[in-house]
């Protein structure tokens, strides 16, 4: 296993993120205030936690399956991602899609961060691309 060392400012009283089990992806990590998600409405939730992350690494946040399932708790952007020179705190944009409010408390484990080591890529503008076997083809284009 590669660890990577991953500075953090806990300001919230919660426990440090965590790993539920031994070869869990993720970390989960705790509301720091008490917040009602609304059907569709977009809420803040904030977690008093700041990273330092080493250079080439991004911090991803996801969503818990178990809150989407049961409660319809969603982010609203999908997958956050903090960049390695950001030191805000890690705020966690959320919804739900339920027609019955959803109560986070503070403690309350809200989200999952995972660490990635990632790769800027440089682009080399060119006229045309290679021809594949699919090529331009979208949407459903390899079956369904």
């Amino acid at each position: 296993m590669n660890d990577v060392i991953v500075k953090i400012v806990n300001k919230s009283g919660n426990p440090l993120p965590q790993y539920a089990t031994e070869d869990a992806a993720g970390m989960d990590i705790f509301a720091n205030e008490d917040m009602l998600l609304e059907n569709c409405k977009v809420s803040l939730v904030g977690t008093g936690l700041y990273i330092e992350l080493p250079k080439g690494y991004e911090a991803q946040i996801r969503c818990r399956s178990g809150l989407a399932l049961k409660h319809g708790v969603m982010l609203v952007n999908g997958i956050g991602t903090i960049d390695a020179d950001y030191r805000g705190e890690i705020k966690i944009i959320m919804t739900t899609i339920s027609n019955t409010p959803y109560q986070i408390k503070k403690g309350d484990r809200i989200a999952q961060m995972v660490i990635c080591k990632l790769t800027q890529a440089q682009l080399s503008q060119v006229a045309e691309l290679d021809v594949t076997q699919r090529n331009e083809g979208g949407f459903g284009s390899s079956g369904v």
